[in-house]
């Protein structure tokens, strides 16, 4: 496949890589939540001179405490930080602040998956919205949050979206990553 003018080479998205303020509830969240793997940890990390902020672009004297990979279904990885920082903004940024960001999970069945998060004790934002116009037709979704306040969405569209008619190449899905 052509790169038009990218990355040489590119495949796709390998990890996400995201900071939150207590890694084993972050972990605990991702695995008996949402249902991903775990795999290894690294750190701490820190350094007496200027790696910290040359490398990672983190005050010089912050701490990575450490680190986790998990692996979320047919997705990307994720690599979940901790830090400690002189300079550390520890509130969670909106949607609509800069650096704001959401996770979303595809799921097949969004009422299943709300009352499994519903079971959880998960704060659910609203009720699922379902697109009947527009490119993301056959759509539905809703959001809800992490016990530390982050971002995250369900979303299914089990028999695709409008934007896909007549199309061959499609944005990837985790169902069918092939397309």
């Amino acid at each position: 496949m052509a790169q038009r003018g990218g990355l040489p080479g590119l495949r796709g998205t390998e990890h996400i890589g995201f900071t939150v303020p207590d890694l084993e509830q972050a972990v605990d969240f991702f695995v008996n939540v949402i249902g991903c793997e775990p795999f290894y940890e690294l750190g701490p990390f820190s350094s007496d001179g200027d790696w910290m902020e040359t490398m990672l672009n983190v005050h010089p004297r912050a701490v990575m405490k450490k680190l986790k990979f998990l692996r979320c279904g047919n997705g990307s990885n994720f690599e979940i930080f901790e830090y400690s920082s002189p300079d550390q903004n520890t509130r969670q940024p909106r949607n609509s602040d800069i650096g704001g960001h959401h996770l979303a999970f595809y799921v097949d069945d969004i009422d299943a998956a709300l009352d499994h998060l519903r079971a959880k004790g998960v704060r659910i934002l609203g009720d699922p919205v379902v697109r009947t116009e527009g490119p993301s037709a056959g759509q539905t979704w809703v959001y809800f949050l992490a016990p530390w306040g982050m971002q995250f969405e369900l979303v299914s569209f089990p028999k695709g979206k409008a934007y896909e008619a007549g199309l061959s190449r499609c944005l990837w899905h985790p169902a069918d990553p092939a397309r």
